[in-house]
């Protein structure tokens, strides 16, 4: 796998989409497309790390996804008890970081639990940080740092750096390059304060069918790419 001049620490971002076109198009249940989604994180994660990805954040379930279907939210939950319950003692001794960014006050309790636990487990781990965005929405992580800085008074002018210290995850940076699989060209209220100098990564690659040589293309044209953050060169 060919090494690029990324730089350090690199953020890429992944909306996963897809997963229920690819169950579709097979003639599957839509849950099987989240699980073969699943398999392709797994990839994923792997890949990065090589590629000099340092960072590597997901959107796992926005608050938006809320809205669909009972059995299918009752499916993802279980999907993601199942994974955490698996997976982190492998991604402890891969020396990942697993955190998480999001709501977590209306998760199911054991879900809550079993993220809290493999934020320990793997805190310790100074490789590649793998943030898993659950429950998470762009818009309501801005009004959850306003109302912190509000909750925390005071009558001085509110500047960017500290509606920064207020987001769920203010030592992440931001991200450099988000990529989005299915063909669809939106954020869809994903990392929305950070986003400002992100790159954008756009593919029809239905996400379950995404691998290491996908990812490797998207970083490669984020490498030629003139990043000039509003100046001049």
């Amino acid at each position: 796998m060919k090494a690029y001049p990324v730089p350090s620490p690199f953020h890429v971002a992944l909306i996963m989409d897809g997963n229920g076109r690819w169950a579709k198009k097979r003639f599957l249940p839509r849950l099987l497309g989240h699980r073969a989604g699943v398999k392709a994180l797994e990839r994923t994660v792997r890949a990065a790390w090589n590629l000099g990805v340092t960072h590597l954040s997901v959107y796992a379930f926005s608050t938006e996804n809320w809205k669909r279907p009972e059995m299918e939210i009752k499916g993802l939950m279980s999907l993601f008890r199942f994974s955490l319950r698996r997976k982190v003692d492998e991604i402890r001794r891969e020396n990942v970081r697993l955190r998480f960014a999001g709501k977590r006050d209306n998760l199911p309790a054991d879900v809550v639990e079993l993220m809290d636990w493999a934020e320990r487990e793997t805190g310790m781990n100074t490789g590649l940080t793998l943030v898993a965005c659950l429950n998470y929405g762009g818009r309501q992580e801005i009004i959850d740092g306003v109302n912190a800085l509000i909750a925390k008074g005071g009558n001085q002018p509110v500047t960017e750096e500290d509606l920064d210290g207020m987001m769920y995850l203010p030592d992440l940076p931001p991200p450099d390059l988000i990529i989005r699989t299915s063909g669809e060209q939106r954020l869809s209220n994903f990392w929305l304060w950070q986003c400002v100098y992100s790159e954008l990564y756009f593919t029809d690659v239905l996400w379950p069918d995404f691998g290491s040589g996908d990812l490797e293309k998207a970083i490669a044209q984020f490498t030629c790419r003139e990043r000039r953050y509003g100046t001049v060169k």
